[in-house]
């Protein structure tokens, strides 16, 4: 498929088929992740393959438990506001794989520098806020879906499940020094299909200075 026609045909898939997605083709998606660009070429980013349908089912359970947990300390409205977010948090367990994105630690340029200079903190929070170890996962993550997606399958980027991390990290039990999990990334074939979202005109996201 045309690279531009790719990305415009791209849509989140939330329901899946029962099939396998061949190793192969996985190792394809995570190799596009890998050719990604990241801040001094750092590549902070590992990702684990999921196909045990087990874990993948404890992992939504445990999302569940966690979400009922803090709802039950929360006001009833909200409560219940907030139970309705389990499905948008779990739909990953019919997924037939799921890739837990972890993040490891990236300490920005200047970062040092301007600490130690006790430079305005509104400068260090500047640099802190831009976040540029997150952003290179994004690229991976945003390679790995439209290699999915070019592949014949379908996946989605969920942060969602973010609310039970440390929970997560304890049941996936990977283990890599100051590595973290930021993502989750659910493939396999749609069940269904439907058109990408509408996206904002480009004059409403781009400006132009000459």
């Amino acid at each position: 498929m045309e690279f531009f026609e790719l990305i415009e045909k791209r849509y989140s898939v939330r329901r899946f088929l029962d099939q396998d997605v061949p190793d192969s083709d996985l190792a394809k998606m995570i190799k596009a992740s890998g050719m990604a660009p990241s801040g001094k070429n750092f590549q902070n980013w590992h990702f684990v393959v999921i196909k045990n349908k087990e874990i993948i089912k404890k992992m939504g359970d445990t999302i569940i438990d966690r979400i009922e947990g803090v709802s039950k300390r929360l006001p009833e409205d909200q409560a219940q506001n907030f139970r309705k977010f389990s499905k948008f948090a779990t739909f990953f367990t019919g997924a037939p794989v799921l890739v837990a994105v972890y993040a490891g630690e990236y300490i920005p340029e200047g970062y040092v520098e301007l600490v130690e200079s006790k430079d305005d903190q509104a400068n260090i929070d500047r640099l802190t806020d831009a976040n540029p170890g997150v952003q290179g996962i994004g690229g991976a993550i945003e390679q790995m879906i439209l290699a999915a997606f070019d592949l014949g399958y379908g996946a989605c980027w969920m942060t969602s499940p973010n609310n039970s991390a440390l929970e997560l990290e304890k049941l996936i039990d990977f283990k890599k020094d100051k590595f973290k999990l930021v993502a989750l990334v659910p493939i396999g074939k749609p069940d269904g299909e439907r058109r990408s979202p509408a996206k904002m005109d480009l004059t409403e996201i781009m400006t132009l200075i000459k």
